[in-house]
């Protein structure tokens, strides 16, 4: 049976696992775009949001461990989703990105993405 996206209508050539990387003062981004992603029939893996005040109510072996756990979700997916928001890499997600490609998966950016559907919305 096809699938086909619920977003723009047309047919889901083949499931990806997306994990979804960026900075997370993108988060309103991140969770937008990972559900249009998961309309049009992908598996969308998010960072985990930390919901302790500030950065340093953490560990380094706390921060250590969410990092080594987003390195996983990378492995296990197909592609990365980069929310490069006004074109914005920070030093972490870089380091992201050349993990996924020294592990040969796709890079995705936002900015790419939302240029493609404001051109479909244009048309």
């Amino acid at each position: 049976m096809d699938t086909f996206c619920a977003g723009c209508g047309r047919k889901v050539q083949e499931m990806k696992k997306i994990t979804v990387c960026g900075s997370l003062r993108f988060q309103k981004e991140m969770m937008e775009m990972a559900e249009k992603l998961e309309l049009c029939g992908n598996c969308v893996i998010t960072p985990i949001y930390p919901v302790r005040a500030d950065k340093a109510d953490y560990t380094d072996k706390e921060i250590e461990m969410f990092d080594k756990m987003h390195r996983e979700k990378i492995k296990m997916s197909d592609a990365i989703l980069v929310v490069n928001v006004a074109h914005y890499i920070g030093s972490s997600t870089k380091k992201e990105i050349a993990f996924a490609q020294a592990l040969n998966k796709e890079i995705l950016y936002y900015t790419d993405l939302v240029s493609v559907m404001e051109e479909k919305a244009d048309s």
